[in-house]
């Protein structure tokens, strides 16, 4: 046996255990590393050190015969990856998408209800919803990105979450992650606020500024969603991400005060997908800000709280208007954003749907406004409580087909 830095780590050793690491991460079987990629994934799961059986190493011939199949294996997920492509129309994915999204909050409330009885939370259910999401958003991740956008505002609480596992689903998806963090990711992320169960809704839902004993009584929300995930039977990934999920690059998160490298890939994600979401949501006490400013806050807090190459990437995987927003064009126009265009985040294509001008809804039209052609551009996003606009009816009713 031997421990090795994981920078030291090569195709074809076979790793007994992690010996260091930041997070909680598990391997699940002792075994090879065949390709490059699975040494990535070590590294971003927060793997420092291993400890290899140097008496097991594959003799190169037997790494060139499985680099073969590995490397094709690897080019076809990376396919799967592939963030452009829709295996299915969201018109045809939008029903399932609907149905997992009520099943999640009917989760979520069956959990806090759990809690507040002094029981322990059925974690099975919770693993089964997030493949559900897993599944979806590689038909089309469009229709549960359509679902992040229709808010409750007195419904933060269960939706939050929800939508925080959607956008980290996609956002793993986008970075190439392998499905088994995928999955603990999106699990992690459906529970990682349900130690707010524990914190008096006095202070839970007020409206202003806590006071300094409120807001240290707020921070031991994480601690709480820690205990409780731990209590269930979860670890590693999951847990990370209940558990540290407000701490920040610089120090100067909560409640644990983690910084740097302490803080791996999966928990630098989810800080900036649950402040991106906390900033659109709608509340009762206040209105969801638009996806644009939200991307403006974060980035003013970058480097300091957040990674800068992952708030890249976010911001591309989502889209500065995400799908699902509905938005004003120059022609006073209104239509929903029905695909992003990751080379040209401003001239997204757009199903019109409305005269704003006239006030009547008017033949839906696909418009590519990134199309040489096209002479519209977008002025703005809006809320469709501004103009009466149910938008999952218009969901339902394909137009996003």
């Amino acid at each position: 046996m031997k421990k090795i830095a994981i920078k030291n780590l090569a195709p074809g050793m076979f790793v007994h255990s992690v010996t260091k690491q930041r997070g909680q991460f598990k391997i699940k079987n002792q075994g090879w590393v065949r390709t490059s990629d699975s040494i990535s994934q070590l590294i971003n799961a927060g793997i420092l050190e291993v400890e290899i059986d140097t008496d097991k190493t594959l003799p190169d011939d037997n790494q060139d015969s499985t680099s073969s199949t590995t490397n094709a294996h690897s080019q076809a997920q990376k396919q799967r990856y592939d963030p452009t492509q829709h295996s299915v129309s969201v018109s045809s994915e939008i029903g399932k998408a609907e149905k997992l999204y009520t099943e999640a909050k009917s989760l979520q409330e069956k959990a806090i209800e759990s809690i507040r009885a002094g029981k322990k939370i059925a974690i099975g259910p919770f693993e089964e919803v997030a493949d559900g999401f897993i599944d979806s958003i590689f038909r089309n991740q469009d229709a549960l990105a359509c679902m992040t956008r229709i808010r409750e505002k007195d419904a933060y609480l269960l939706e939050h979450s929800i939508n925080v596992s959607v956008l980290m689903t996609i956002f793993a998806k986008h970075l190439h992650i392998e499905r088994d963090i995928m999955h603990q990711m999106a699990t992690g992320a459906l529970l990682h606020d349900i130690g707010k169960i524990k914190i008096q809704d006095e202070i839970l839902n007020k409206p202003g500024k806590f006071t300094d004993d409120e807001f240290i009584q707020m921070k031991d929300h994480a601690r709480f969603s820690k205990e409780i995930l731990e209590e269930s039977g979860l670890s590693g990934v999951a847990v990370d991400i209940a558990a540290y999920h407000h701490e920040r690059l610089d120090g100067r998160g909560y409640p644990f005060g983690l910084k740097g490298d302490d803080i791996p890939q999966h928990v630098r994600m989810i800080a900036i997908v649950d402040v991106y979401d906390a900033l659109t949501a709608k509340r009762v006490y206040k209105d969801g800000m638009n996806p644009i400013n939200a991307f403006k806050i974060i980035k003013d807090d970058t480097p300091n709280c957040f990674d800068t190459e992952l708030v890249n990437q976010f911001i591309k995987c989502i889209g500065i208007h995400p799908v699902g927003t509905l938005v004003k064009l120059k022609s006073q126009k209104l239509g929903i954003v029905s695909q992003s265009n990751f080379d040209n985040p401003l001239k997204p294509w757009v199903k019109t749907f409305y005269s704003a001008k006239h006030h009547h809804h008017t033949e839906v039209k696909d418009i590519n406004l990134a199309d040489k052609h096209n002479q519209d551009e977008l002025e703005s996003a809006i809320k469709p409580e501004d103009f009466a606009i149910d938008l999952m009816r218009f969901f339902r009713n394909s137009v996003l087909s």
